[in-house]
């Protein structure tokens, strides 16, 4: 599991997903994998956001870890929050976490997750260096961090 540091991970993009009645398990709450389907939901709109998903090349995000904590379980009916973080880039990768919070409960965190994102060329299956707009992106968030301080 990757953790990270408040001073190495801001909040790019938050997120209301409605829980749905498919979602829950025989033990009446959401199944443990839906909450991997919310932090992909999540994740793909941001990267949709930017405009970072597969180019004309083949080169695009893949997932090479995927981690969840459960805290309490999300239950239906109700709404999950979630909020994307990232982290420091690399040549070819970067690091998100997640909180998913309920809506309906005063915002409680109720699971807390991440990826870790490569971009890879589909074609040859190797990685390749980031988009330009991910890296710009990247950058100007770790200036923004950095003013604060």
């Amino acid at each position: 599991m990757m953790d990270l540091k408040v001073a190495d991970k801001k909040l790019v993009y938050t997120v209301t997903i409605p829980i749905r009645w498919g979602d829950m398990d025989a033990m009446g709450h959401v199944n443990n994998t839906v909450y991997f389907r919310y932090m992909e939901q999540a994740r793909i709109e941001w990267l949709s956001m930017m405009g970072c998903l597969p180019d004309e090349n083949g080169n695009g995000p893949v997932i090479v870890n995927a981690y969840c904590t459960f805290k309490k379980p999300l239950k239906y009916p109700g709404q999950v929050e979630v909020c994307t973080y990232i982290g420091a880039a690399g040549r070819s990768s970067f690091e998100t976490m997640q909180e998913m919070r309920s809506v309906g409960d005063g915002y409680s965190l109720y699971a807390e997750g991440g990826a870790k994102v490569v971009w890879v060329n589909s074609v040859t299956e190797k990685s390749v260096p980031l988009p330009d707009a991910i890296k710009q992106k990247l950058n100007e968030i770790k200036s923004a961090n950095k003013r604060k301080k």
